[in-house]
């Protein structure tokens, strides 16, 4: 009976030994998943920073986008090219949404920032994040999550973005010729302008395939047309771009553009780099990006593998992003995202 008792009493101690060590293991595991889906960038950025202060804030700019995109369709490309406008541009603290004052002039009023538009309707989704948790949600990651947002609207993916960044306080209209490429540029520069950010040449590749969707001015194509058309565009393209903009000098607040790809205008897709391939690219930058020797085998890549664009692309968005932000105690919490608090 001693022997039977001591053998029992082993087994029963066995197996509570067994149930605390897959116990204790399986608490690492949920730690695990835990840090990792709350894991702090070494910006000091973080996926889901507003868990706990407005659990409701992803959610809430999600729905505003789609509202919006419902009844205004061209927002989600505004969403789009407002990431690379304010992030490219020293830092990601939704500096471009500042109005201009008395002493200094707003980015969005640049030449260099011609065509943005639908700032406005970020203040709709600003003030219904304000009657959720006011305070709380900064106007940079309104813009980011906006853009994100407005991505998988028009087709793309979702990119997982991290939050937490802060509002600056001033416009940097003195700086933006510096950081931002312009669409003549060389493809040195451009290239050389990204990689400062820590992007790639696919990355590159990839966020230029943001002219998939929207449309060009036709200021900024005239001098591929006028005095003599540019002999390296497609001769049918040339026809449609003429079409579209018969003045050589064209009114910039007449609504004169070319839609960016005639095929899916309204869908992010590697549709466009068949177009450039075939020389039906409206910008010259467009033109270089087919033609240049250290970007035209990924422009080969993504018009074959949407996959592939895809995947570069999310990843240059990401850390486009991430561009020295303003994190902890740097920067505010804009009341407007138009107007500095220390303005309002």
């Amino acid at each position: 009976m001693i022997s039977i008792y001591h053998s029992l009493t082993q087994r029963a101690n066995m197996a509570l030994k067994a149930l605390i060590f897959f116990t204790l293991l399986s608490l690492s595991a949920i730690i695990n998943v835990s840090v990792a889906e709350d894991t702090e960038s070494d910006s000091g950025l973080m996926l889901n920073f507003y868990k706990d202060s407005c659990p409701q804030a992803e959610d809430i700019i999600k729905e505003q986008v789609m509202l919006l995109y419902k009844r205004h369709t061209n927002t989600a490309f505004s969403w789009l090219r407002n990431i690379f406008h304010d992030c490219a541009v020293e830092s990601c603290d939704a500096s471009l949404l500042l109005d201009s004052t008395r002493r200094t002039l707003s980015e969005k009023e640049t030449d260099r920032s011609f065509g943005l538009r639908n700032f406005r309707y970020l203040e709709t989704i600003k003030e219904a994040l304000e009657r959720e948790c006011p305070g709380v949600v900064s106007c940079a990651d309104i813009l980011v999550l906006s853009g994100r947002d407005g991505i998988v609207a028009l087709g793309g993916p979702h990119i997982p973005l991290k939050t937490g960044r802060r509002d600056g306080r001033k416009s940097r209209a003195d700086i933006l010729e510096q950081y931002l490429p312009d669409h003549n540029e060389s493809m040195s520069v451009v290239l050389e302008r990204f990689k400062n950010i820590g992007i790639d040449t696919p990355g590159v590749v990839a966020l230029l395939g943001s002219h998939s969707v929207g449309r060009t001015h036709c200021v900024k194509l005239v001098h591929r047309l006028y005095p003599q058309v540019d002999p390296v565009l497609d001769p049918g393209h040339v026809e449609h771009m003429l079409h579209k903009c018969p003045d050589a000098i064209p009114d910039p607040k007449a609504v004169q553009y070319v839609r960016n790809d005639r095929g899916t205008p309204m869908i992010l897709d590697n549709n466009y780099y068949r177009n450039i391939l075939d020389n039906k690219g409206l910008l010259l930058v467009d033109h270089q990006l087919a033609t240049d020797k250290r970007t035209k085998p990924y422009v080969k890549k993504m018009a074959k593998s949407q996959d592939y664009f895809f995947k570069h692309f999310g990843r240059a968005i990401t850390i486009l992003t991430e561009n020295n932000p303003l994190t902890g105690t740097k920067g505010e919490i804009r009341k407007q995202c138009n107007v500095a608090n220390k303005h309002h």
